[in-house]
């Protein structure tokens, strides 16, 4: 996709707009101009957002779910040829990860629980590999993509593709929301029913203050997945964001090219640090609140 055929506005809308696919009321495209209703994929953010939540998006689900795979054969192939011997680069590598995250696990978690270390393993490195695809360069693989769906008879113009799933709520919330089932499921198995239901009418102020005690303890609860999603997904947004209007500054003249290709080199090494302090912040916070489900209080 080449910023010199779309509007700065159109350029930057095109690269936040995910492949979707849904179905299209009839009364919905009638409305926005839409030449076909139905089951389809969508032609522009307008006929996307007339989908409704039960739209998918493919590339988002796509690219997360590939990543996955590719962490679990990278991992399973390292496991199956590890050595007791002198061990190579991958190997010492996975180690490493391995490592560092039990000893963030042993550090932060006091309950016994065989699943937590495998789901910080697992947190860690998916949400790190989500995130590097935003040191792909922006318009590399929308292009490559829009061009292959031109064999196709696509216009490219009309054609999406975001490759970092990080940067769409829908996949930031997925994970939060997962954890906080994890979070109820051991509140409840650990404390029982009652156990947990006094934990959030009982403290901090005692029985008096059971109203004031469900409201601060109801609120902290629920901000658990909010804060765990908004904070992966606001701050890959913002440099999905910041590599685009980056990529804006192409194609005018020599000066722009060399300004844009001294920011962009600045900003991905910069944002090396960041893609990997969220994926860790993501990973602490899950095995914390873990910690928290298995807490008794007496």
């Amino acid at each position: 996709m080449s910023s010199e055929t779309l509007t700065a506005q159109d350029y930057i809308q095109h690269h936040l707009t995910n492949l979707t696919l849904g179905w299209l009321p009839q009364d919905a495209a009638a409305s926005i101009g839409a030449e076909h209703w139905g089951l389809k994929f969508a032609h522009n953010l307008e006929e996307a957002t007339a989908m409704g939540f039960w739209a998918l998006h493919v590339d988002s689900m796509l690219w997360s779910v590939g990543l996955g795979y590719l962490f679990y054969r990278w991992f399973r192939k390292v496991a199956e040829n590890a050595t007791a011997g002198v061990p190579g680069p991958a190997q010492n590598f996975v180690e490493w990860i391995v490592d560092f995250v039990n000893e963030n696990v042993r550090g932060s978690f006091t309950g016994k629980n065989d699943m937590v270390a495998p789901l910080a393993l697992t947190i860690f490195v998916w949400i790190f590999l989500m995130n590097l695809m935003d040191l792909v360069p922006v318009d590399l693989i929308p292009w490559a993509f829009g061009q292959f769906m031109s064999i196709f008879g696509a216009d490219p113009h009309h054609v999406y593709m975001r490759v970092v799933p990080t940067t769409d709520p829908n996949v930031t919330f997925g994970m939060s929301l997962t954890v906080f089932a994890l979070t109820l499921y051991y509140s409840f198995k650990m404390k029982g029913a009652l156990g947990f239901a006094g934990e959030l009418t009982l403290q901090p102020f005692g029985k008096l203050g059971m109203p004031a005690n469900l409201l601060l303890e109801g609120i902290n609860l629920l901000s658990k997945p909010l804060s765990l999603s908004l904070r992966l997904f606001g701050n890959m947004y913002a440099g999905e964001m910041i590599f685009i209007l980056i990529a804006l500054m192409y194609g005018h003249n020599l000066v722009l090219d060399m300004s844009g290709g001294v920011l962009q080199l600045a900003w991905a090494i910069f944002h090396i640090l960041i893609i990997t302090l969220q994926a860790f912040i993501f990973m602490v916070l899950t095995i914390v609140y873990l910690d928290m489900a298995h807490q008794t209080h007496h």
